[in-house]
């Protein structure tokens, strides 16, 4: 394999992160918006959209998770669905009528995009630069 043939599926790889972190949002979205109701309770509709995200990311997940893997997958998908499914709850539960579809499913793959960025922003912060020091055998002293 190339240099460009590792660059370009470096780059389908991260295409397809971003993807499936969007669709993530884009299902957590619409599945909290075919359930909530502008009438539940706030902590109720954090909750329930909270549970619909946890088995969307799942079940997403097993689908992606052989194409991505599993920390591609499950960690942000985690996150998108837990957090997206929470905050697009409370958002139904208190102005399911100012916003509209297509608004709701744009901010979720935002949220999506978003959390993707920033999870393999975090991750290449912990690996960063090392340093290995100088080599085994060789000899700086004379």
């Amino acid at each position: 394999m190339t240099i460009s043939d590792q660059h370009a599926e470096s780059f389908y790889f991260r295409l397809g992160d971003y993807a499936a972190g969007a669709l993530t949002g884009v299902l957590t979205a619409l599945a909290v918006r075919g359930v909530v109701g502008p009438h539940w309770d706030m902590v109720l509709a954090m909750l329930v959209g909270m549970a619909l995200g946890m088995i969307i990311h799942l079940l997403l997940g097993l689908l992606l998770m052989p194409v991505l893997g599993g920390f591609e997958v499950m960690i942000p998908g985690a996150m998108i669905g837990m957090y997206g499914g929470m905050l697009f709850g409370m958002r139904d539960s208190m102005q399911y009528a100012d916003v509209s579809l297509r608004t709701a499913l744009a901010m979720g793959a935002l949220f999506g995009l978003i959390v993707i960025f920033g999870v393999r922003w975090w991750d290449r912060q912990l690996r960063g630069e090392a340093f290995v020091g100088p080599k085994h055998g060789s000899s700086n002293q004379e």
